[in-house]
C-alpha cells in the first residue's frame, strides 16, 4: 500500500505540474492602459517575449520611479553629483551660445518625468530672459501632474503645457507649438531633452531618433545622455537602475499580470540579439496568460522556461551612436563624456539633406 500511495502522489505532483498556470491581469491593469496599450503590451508578448519598459511608468509604477529617483538619483549631502545635471552644466555656455540670435527657446522635455533633470539648466537659462516655455511630455499622465506639480513651483511665471506621448510611436505634436492668441505655428527654436539613459532603454532606438527628427526645425537641438561602453563586457555587476528600479518593475509586472512569485525569477544578463543588458522573468512553470476586457479575448501560451524581458538597455560606443544618427537623419554637432567616462550628452541637429 505505501508503495501504492507513494507512485499515486507521483503521478499527482508530476500532473500538477504539466497542467498549465493561468494568469489573468488584474482590473487594475486595465484601468491603467488603453485598449492600444494592451494590444501593444500583448504584440510584444507575442512577438518578442516582451513587455515593454515605457508601460511601468504607469499607474502606481509612476511613483516607483519618482521614489527610485529621490532616493537614488537626486543629489543630497551625501550624493552631491548626478550624471545628466552635471553633463547639462557642462554643455549649458554651448547651447546657450547657440541659441539663434540670441532669442528665447521653447524646452521640450520628453520623457520628462520628475522634471528634476532639467531644473537647474532652465533656472539659469530664465535668469538670461530665454526661457519662453516649457513643454514637458511623457507616456504616464501620472508622472505628468509629478511634472506640473514641481515644475510650477519652481518657475510659476514660466508657461507650462504638458501632454502624453510614446516617442516610439508618434512624433511631438505640431499643436503644441501653436501661440494661444493666434493659433499660429510659433517658430521659436526648440531644445528637445532626452535625458536620463532613456534612450538606451528603446527597444527600437532608431525609430524613436526618426521621430524627434521628424519633429524638429532647421534651428531645434537635439540633447541627450546615455552611458557609454561596450555592453557584452559587462561585468554581471548589478547597480542603479538595473538593480533597485528592476526590483520593483519585477513586482509591479507579477501583480498586475498575475503571476506568482513561486513560479517566476529575476534573471539579468547581456543580450546578444539587442546587444543590450536586460532583466527578464524566468518561469519555472508554463503559463497561459489571459487577456480578456476592453473587447481583447487573447490567450497567450508562455513555456515553462521561457523568459519575459521587463527591462533593457544599450550603452553607446561612439561609432555605432553616429551610426544610429546618420541613419536616423540627424547629425551630430556636440558631445562630451563625464569625468567618470561613463556617460555622454549628445546634442544634434537635422542633417543637412
Amino acid at each position: 500500500m505505501a508503495q501504492n500511495f507513494h507512485s499515486n502522489f507521483q503521478l499527482s505532483s508530476d500532473m500538477s505540474t504539466a497542467i498549465n498556470r493561468t494568469a489573468k491581469p488584474s482590473s487594475e491593469f486595465y484601468s491603467i492602459f488603453s485598449e492600444e496599450e494592451v494590444l501593444g503590451i500583448i504584440h510584444a508578448l507575442e512577438v518578442r517575449r516582451e513587455i515593454p519598459l515605457k508601460y511601468s511608468y504607469k499607474g502606481r509604477g509612476a511613483k516607483i520611479w519618482d521614489d527610485f529617483y529621490r532616493k537614488y538619483v537626486i543629489p543630497t549631502w551625501y550624493r552631491t553629483s548626478n550624471v545628466e545635471i552635471d553633463l547639462l552644466k557642462e554643455n549649458f555656455n554651448y547651447l546657450n551660445d547657440n541659441i539663434q540670435g540670441g532669442k528665447k527657446v521653447n524646452i521640450v522635455d520628453v520623457g520628462a518625468g520628475n522634471s528634476y533633470p532639467v531644473k537647474n539648466f532652465i533656472q539659469r537659462l530664465n535668469k538670461l530672459g530665454k526661457v519662453n516655455k516649457y513643454i514637458a511630455l511623457d507616456i504616464s499622465e501620472e508622472l505628468l501632474n509629478l511634472s506640473k506639480n514641481n515644475f510650477t513651483k519652481w518657475f510659476p511665471l514660466v508657461e507650462f503645457i504638458s501632454s502624453t506621448i510614446d516617442i516610439e510611436n508618434s512624433c511631438v505634436p505640431r499643436k503644441l507649438f501653436q501661440n494661444k492668441a493666434s493659433l499660429e505655428i510659433d517658430d521659436t527654436a526648440k531644445i528637445f531633452f532626452h535625458l536620463g539613459v532613456t534612450i538606451g532603454n528603446h527597444q527600437n532606438r532608431e525609430k524613436v531618433l526618426k521621430n524627434f527628427r521628424d519633429s524638429m526645425g532647421k534651428n531645434d537641438f537635439l540633447v541627450f545622455t546615455n552611458e557609454t561602453g561596450i555592453n557584452s563586457k559587462w561585468d554581471g555587476n548589478v547597480r542603479g537602475g538595473c538593480k533597485y528600479h528592476v526590483e520593483e518593475i519585477y513586482g509591479w509586472v507579477k501583480s498586475k499580470i498575475g503571476i506568482k512569485s513561486e513560479d517566476c525569477e529575476l534573471v539579468r544578463k547581456y543580450d546578444l540579439k539587442t546587444d543590450s543588458i536586460v532583466a527578464n522573468m524566468k518561469l519555472h512553470h508554463s503559463y497561459t496568460l489571459n487577456f480578456s476586457r476592453m473587447g481583447i479575448d487573447k490567450k497567450i501560451e508562455i513555456s515553462e522556461g521561457e523568459e519575459i524581458t521587463i527591462w533593457r538597455h544599450h550603452k553607446y560606443e561612439i561609432p555605432k551612436l553616429l551610426q544610429e544618427l546618420e541613419c536616423s537623419g540627424l547629425q551630430l554637432i556636440h558631445y562630451n563624456i563625464n569625468k567618470y567616462k561613463s556617460h555622454i550628452m549628445v546634442i544634434c541637429k537635422v542633417a543637412s539633406s
